[in-house]
């Protein structure tokens, strides 16, 4: 499986966050800036792997996005392994059907369909529903699922982009367009180097949990102590 998603737009505006600074020196943000253009960041990623493919872009038309998307999805699946066995044709087209079991929407798939390789997770946008962009895909072996109105937060590729846009904007302040992208795919470049694979109620989501029981016992004992204070100043 693996998730596709646009991230930005990201300007050329100042980016709050911590960076490294000379002690007694904190960074300073400026309050006017120069709007100097717009980047984004088209993102394949593979959770189980943690392994993102990224391209920057100052322009994100249909063009440009499906023309990158076949691109490097028809290099993903030339990488995977062939298929153990060839299914029957009908048993190839229940398959398929299996993955829009429940769907309240769902487009018409191809008589004629390849062994099943690969499947796409992608918000629910007109650009992502051209019919010679899913039809391209069902020809690869590529089944395109697409999340529900309001459920973008399914899309895994949108967790790896918070921390691509976190490690290389917060903190900064890009002059130009093309500086984003520079600094957003060599981000991405070092992500790849050492990868994260994301697992839904992962390590990460612990991690989270643990934090999370520790902040509300230190509330629960500041406010048993603020109580115990006060009990023995009324009885004084």
């Amino acid at each position: 499986m693996w998730c596709e998603d646009e991230a930005g737009p990201f300007g050329t505006a100042p980016y709050p966050g911590s960076n490294w600074q000379p002690v007694g020196k904190p960074t300073r943000q400026e309050h006017e800036y120069i709007r100097n253009g717009t980047a984004k960041l088209l993102t394949l990623f593979h959770p189980a792997t943690g392994q993102v493919r990224v391209k920057g872009v100052t322009s994100c038309t249909n063009a440009v996005l499906h023309e990158w998307l076949k691109q490097e999805l028809a290099s993903v699946v030339q990488s995977l392994p062939t298929p153990a066995r060839l299914l029957k044709p009908e048993e190839n087209q229940r398959l398929w059907k299996s993955w829009q079991q429940g769907l309240k929407v769902r487009f018409t798939l191809p008589h004629d369909l390849p062994p099943l390789r690969m499947l796409l997770v992608m918000d629910n946008l007109v650009g992502h529903k051209t019919p010679q962009l899913v039809l391209w895909l069902c020809a690869h072996g590529i089944m395109p699922l697409y999340t529900p109105l309001g459920g973008s937060w399914l899309n895994m590729a949108e967790s790896i982009q918070r921390i691509l846009k976190r490690r290389a904007l917060e903190g900064h302040h890009p002059q130009t367009a093309y500086q984003i992208i520079e600094w957003l795919e060599a981000t991405a470049f070092g992500w790849n180097q050492q990868p994260t694979p994301f697992v839904w109620a992962g390590l990460r989501a612990t991690s989270r949990q643990s934090a999370s029981k520790i902040s509300l016992s230190w509330w629960f004992w500041c406010l048993y102590a603020s109580s115990s204070s006060a009990d023995n100043y009324c009885q004084k």
